[in-house]
Parts: structure tokens; sequence; C-alpha cells
């Protein structure tokens, strides 16, 4: 047996969960900067320096890292070593400046954050090589990318006539009464008309023309172009032109083609284009982060996590499936970690430092096939997730008067003003000052002093635009209610506007945040259970852990399902075999897989959006359907014909067993450890505070409280009673 390694890189952190050849758990959190943070303690000499630092890490590790002074901007030097035992940090160069105990610092590796991760937990310095190890992986880096419009530059090759389409598009307004209408630029950066053309039916009405097509290809690899993305229309039907084209370009030097009938073979034109690009303007970024990780690890194996939850070789992997990758992880450790405790109706709500991501689960996961990122709207299977831009990390602020919060965040660096990096007020920064958070807890310094500061000049900014100075306590807690009503508005995105009471299922809260904010979002829904599980912080991760190698197949039908219905059983075993037989070709043996899912996508004829359906006993699949049909939408019409859009299959390698919780010890009440001072419905009281470490199954304890923990703290608000469960989970249950 090797190193197990999970491996999930966010906007602010990188949770790592691994477990040793022998069996043993081991676990880290850097910044995603690649970052380690401590403090000065004493400065001995111009470059040795005794620190303060939570991480533990072998002699060598920082070696070569680059140290830099957060309190004194702009100092930098080279670490020549570090002796863990005494706490002494050398520096290569003596460096200009006096530090002060207390001044933060950071060392910054040269290596990705995933593997600093696998560094700390396999206690391996940097000189030498990583331990064999098996590296499961989770990353935000192409929707970054995406975001800050960070990618590639491509060459976009579409049907001759249809140049303009992207830029077109589909004509919708976002904002119907806006005056000025700025529609955001294509990804891509150049346009090759193609002189070809098939009819509906996939016939040839215009040959392929690949020498027409030549010159243009001279131009662009002068340019310096490198990637395309193709989509000609049609091409679902019948791929001949996209291949012969992508075969020309490869031919003459592009390093990487995304073909819209490999990517996304479907009907509508401009979902499929829009993949392609997508995934050609991210292949690049992601390519290079994966090779820089893989090369890391020198024989180890790398499995990168899609957006549907679940795993893929790197050498497979495609861009277009990355979009949601980090937060999919939360969703699968959410949906294992409920199933332990009992819970299998779930909200998942995973608050990190960037965003707040929740997802629906209700026995199985939930899937969309069609979603967007950003300004980008692709075909690509991803679990139901609905993100928002509130997080420990979101920037609060003031504008036109008025308060806001997110969505601009303030990541790993510089990090909210607690940090002492100069950064601005966030949402950490206001549960620190609300009583909330205990410094001590973080594995990075925290100074409230800077949190305080950052408050008054968001005071004074309120004073300048709204004309009178606001309270510093109802400030704080303003904050906290908008962070907390826009993630209760996105759990309702993924439960009540899809036909689901919220008040039905329990909500799963993790992530560095999620155990704060859990009750009070709670209250908003008329959610009474939350379930806040063991290393809540690290889940994402562990959801890696858990995770099965997976592969999706599908067939677009667009018939009257009257028509069809009797060979759907054959569709769907021809696309069962190609997907056991994907999942073989990753070396997993063809025992151990299982075609977890088999669905029917299903509409009346002339609608747009489809319904999901899972074949299951004598039941057809009109029945179905018009079942489904009328608990979504209260209604079912009469007399109208039923099309099948399409089918899908997904087969995955069979999944670890979830053992559900054992009968809940006798339950006692604890005594708290101390007593803090806390701000709990408009009021500051002494609030008991309580070490989870030291909480054994059994115990309950009544809100008002704290439960604090590495890396978090769980908040217990007025109202609210907890218990620990067998599996050492904190279940908040709302009293009558």
């Amino acid at each position: 047996m090797i190193w197990q390694v999970s491996v999930d890189t966010g906007g602010t952190f990188t949770d790592c969960v691994a477990v040793d050849p022998e069996g043993r758990a081991h676990h880290a959190k850097v910044l995603s900067s690649s970052a380690l943070r401590g403090a000065v303690a004493e400065q001995l000499d111009g470059r040795r320096l005794r620190v303060s630092v939570a991480w533990s890490a072998p002699p060598g590790l920082v070696e070569g890292f680059r140290f830099r002074s957060l309190a004194r901007g702009g100092l930098e030097a080279e670490v020549a070593g570090f002796d863990p035992a005494e706490g002494i940090l050398e520096l290569d160069e003596p460096i200009s400046a006096v530090l002060e105990p207390g001044d933060a610092f950071e060392v910054v590796s040269p290596e990705e954050a995933p593997l600093l991760a696998a560094r700390l937990v396999t206690r391996t310095p940097t000189s030498h090589a990583l331990p064999p190890l098996a590296l499961r992986l989770a990353t935000t880096r192409g929707t970054n990318a995406l975001l800050e419009r960070q990618g590639a530059d491509v060459a976009f090759f579409i049907t001759r006539g249809f140049g303009d389409a992207l830029r077109i598009g589909t004509q919708q307004r976002d904002d119907l009464f806006a005056l000025a209408v700025r529609r955001p630029e294509p990804l891509y950066g150049h346009v090759v008309e193609v002189p070809e053309r098939l009819a509906a039916d996939g016939t040839v009405v215009e040959d392929l023309d690949l020498e027409a097509v030549r010159p243009q290809l001279e131009g662009l690899t002068e340019k310096g172009v490198r990637v395309a993305a193709i989509a000609l229309l049609n091409a679902y039907r019948d791929p001949r032109h996209e291949r012969a084209l992508r075969d020309l370009l490869l031919e003459r030097g592009f390093e990487h083609v995304s073909v819209s009938s490999e990517l996304a073979p479907r009907i509508q034109i401009l979902p499929r284009a829009e993949t392609a690009v997508v995934d050609a303007y991210l292949a690049p970024v992601i390519r290079d982060y994966l090779a820089r990780v893989g090369d890391g690890l020198q024989g180890g194996t790398l499995h990168a996590m899609t957006s549907a939850g679940g795993l893929q070789r790197s050498g497979s992997f495609a861009a277009k499936d990355s979009l949601l990758s980090g937060p999919a992880g939360g969703v699968v450790g959410a949906a294992t970690a409920a199933r332990r405790s009992g819970f299998t109706r779930v909200l998942a709500f995973d608050m990190g430092g960037t965003s707040t991501d929740v997802a629906r689960f209700d026995g199985d996961y939930e899937y969309q096939f069609e979603h967007s990122v950003g300004d980008a709207h692709l075909f690509a299977p991803a679990l139901a997730i609905e993100s928002v831009a509130a997080g420990g990390g979101s920037v609060c602020g003031v504008a036109a008067g008025g308060l806001h919060v997110g969505p601009r965040s303030a990541g790993a660096d510089p990090g909210p003003a607690c940090y002492a990096a100069g950064g601005p007020l966030t949402i950490t920064d206001v549960n620190l000052l609300l009583g909330r958070l205990d410094p001590g807890r973080f594995t990075i310094p925290i100074d409230t002093g800077h949190a305080r500061a950052a408050l008054a000049r968001v005071r004074e900014r309120l004073r300048e635009e709204a004309g009178e100075a606001a309270d510093p306590d109802v400030l704080l807690e303003g904050f906290l209610e908008i962070a907390n009503e826009r993630m209760a508005r996105a759990i309702r995105a993924v439960s009540l506007r899809r036909g689901y009471d919220p008040a039905g299922y329990a909500l799963v809260a993790f992530g560095g945040a999620g155990g704060q904010n859990a009750c009070a979002v709670a209250e908003r829904l008329g959610v009474r259970t939350v379930l806040v599980p063991a290393q809540a912080s690290l889940l994402s991760a562990q959801g890696l852990a858990d995770a099965v190698l997976e592969r999706f197949e599908e067939r677009q039908v667009l018939e009257p399902l009257a028509d069809v219905e009797a060979r759907v059983p054959g569709w769907l075993g021809e696309l069962a075999e190609r997907a056991v037989a994907a999942v073989v070709s990753e070396g997993i043996p063809r025992a151990d897989i299982a075609v977890r899912r088999r669905i029917a996508h299903l509409r009346f004829m002339g609608q747009d959006a489809t319904l999901a359906v899972e074949p299951r006993g004598e039941d057809s699949l009109t029945v179905l359907f018009e079942s489904r049909y009328q608990e979504v939408f209260g209604h079912r019409p009469e007399g109208r014909p039923i099309e099948l859009e399409s089918v899908r299959v997904v087969a995955s390698s069979r999944p670890r067993e979830s053992s559900l919780s054992e009968s809940l010890p006798v339950t006692s009440d604890v005594e708290p450890e101390g007593h803090r001072r806390a701000r709990f419905a408009g009021s500051w009281l002494e609030a008991p505070t309580y070490d989870r470490d030291r909480l054994s199954p059994g115990a309950r304890l009544a809100g008002p409280a704290l439960v604090f923990e590495e890396h978090s703290a769980v908040v217990v608000e007025v109202g609210w009673d907890a218990t620990v469960d067998a599996q050492r989970a904190v279940v908040l249950r709302r009293r009558d």
C-alpha cells in the first residue's frame, strides 16, 4: 500500500487529508498561494529569527522558500534553513529592517499548494522526492482562469456565415431594464469561417474545403496561436468534417484542438460551440497545472475530480469538466458523512473562504447536464450546485450608502484584515469581532487589532456617505445578516425552486466557516436539524477520498416517447457497456464496476426544459414522467404528447461501504471548559465554550454556546441544542 492523499484547492485554503501505508490518518491546511504563515517571536540577528508557527514541518522542508514579512511590506529573502525544535528560521542574507515580536510573516513554496500539503503530511523535505503516493485533486484553477479571463489565445472555427454566432448569442437580456447593455467579449481571440455545411439530418450540403482554410492557419501560427475550438453546424449528426479539420490543425502545429462533436454531441449550436471554446480556453491552464503537480509526484498517480463528483486520470481530464471540481468534492463528502450519521435527505452547505456552495442530496446525487459558470454556458455533466460569492473571505463594505458583502473576496493574499497582511474587512473579521472565533485556533497568526481597524475604516466610509455614524455592533450584525440571507437564497434555489421543501432536509454544514453560520441560515429555511461532521473544515478533501472513478455516456433522441419507448432498454444497455468500458480503461476490474444510474430526460412536445426520471420496476416512462411533472409543477397538461430528449447512463467503481451511525450513546450534559464574551441575538453575553476534540459521543449542550476546533468553530445559537453522535459529528436541533 502507498500513501493515499486527497487535496482540495480552494480560493483561499488548500485542504489535505491522507492515509499512510500503515493506515494512519493525517491532515494539513495551507494557503492556496503555497504559503505557510507564522509570527516573529524574536529577531536574533540580521539573518536569524525565532518564530512561532502552527504548522509542523520536518527539518529542511522550507529551505529555498521565499520569506516575506507581512508587517514590513517589500521585505523579502530566501530561507536558508529552519530548525523546528528550536523554532529558528535562518535567511540566506541579512535583512535591512528590524522585525518586532508579533510581526507576521510567510514562507512561500516554489511548488503548487497540493505538493506543499503532501510534503507536510508525509514530512518530506523539499530536497527529497515525495514517497510513492496516489493523489486525488480538486481545484478551482479552471474556474478562476475563466472568471478572471486568464485563459489561452483561442482560434474559433465555425461554419461559413456563422462567425458572429457567439457574439449574437441568444439575444436574451440579463437585465430587461438596463439602458446600456454591455455584453462580455467572447473567450476566443480569432474566428475562422470554414467553407462547409451539413443539413439537419447530417447529409452534406457543401463539402469541407480545407484548402481554403490553410492560408488563415499560416497567419494564426505566425501570431503564436496554438489552441483552437471547432464547432460546425450539425456536426453532432456527422462529425467527419470536424475531425478532418482537427487533423489539419494538429498537423499545422496547433497544440490543442477542442472538437464540439466529441465534447458535446448534441443539437443546439450555441452551447455546443461555447463548450468547445471554454474547453480550448482553459485546456492549457488545466494541462500545465496538472503537469506541474504530476511532475512533483515522480511516479505517483494523479486523478482529478470532475464537476460531476467523479474522478478521472489527469491525462484524460477535460478542462470543461473542471469548473465545479472543488465544490463537487464537498457534496460527495457531505453525502457520505450524512449517510454515516443516519441522514439520507440533506442539503450540503459548504461555506469556505471565497464562496458558499450548496446542493441537495436525496439518496443519490442530482445532476445537471447544461449549466453556466460566469459568462459561459456549456454542455457538461455536473452536480446541481448553486454557488454564491459569500464566504469567510467575502469583503464587507459600503456602496451608495448601503452595506454589501462580496462578491469580491480577500482570497489567500492578502486575506481577511485579521491576517495582518493589509486585507479588508471580511465575514471572518465580523465573526472574530463578535466573539465567535478563537484567534488561538487558527494555523496562521490572527490579529484582532487589524480587524478593528478595518471596521473603523468601514464605519468612517459609511459616515461619509450616510451622514451618521453606525453602532459597530449593529454594523457587524448587519453584515452577518446580509451574508446569511444570500446563502439561504442559494439553498432555496436547489430546493424550493425545484419543488423540494428544505424543511424536510437536514443541513450539512462544513467548510471553514460553515459551522459559524449554519443555525442562522437554517432558521431562514425552516430547517430544524443541522449536522456538522467531524473535521468539517476538511470535508471537501475527505469527499475526494470517498469519491469513485466515474464515466457518463449519453444518446440524444429527440423523438416522441410513444414511438421509441420500446427501444429505450436497448439504448440504455449499449450506453452502459460503453460507460463500463471507459471505467475499465482507468484500471478498474470489471467486477468492481457498477452501473449506478440510468436516466431518461423527457418533456412535453414544444417545451425546452426537461425532467429526469429513472426507469424502475414495471412503471412506464409515461407514468414516471407525468408523476414527476405533477410533483414539480402542481398540474398535468392533458392530451400533450411526450418527447424523449435523451438517455444517459452513469457507471463507476464501487464506492466504499459507509456504515450507518451506531445507536447514539446515552446523552448527558457536559460542563463548559470556559466562557467567552460573544454577541448572540443582539446582546453581548458570557457564552459557554467547549473544545470539540474533548466532546465524547453522547455529549449534550444547549445554546447559546461556542464549540471551538482547529480551523473553525460551531456557533450554537439561542434556541438550539447540540449533541455529539457516534461518528463524532455535532448534531444541532432547533428547540420547539
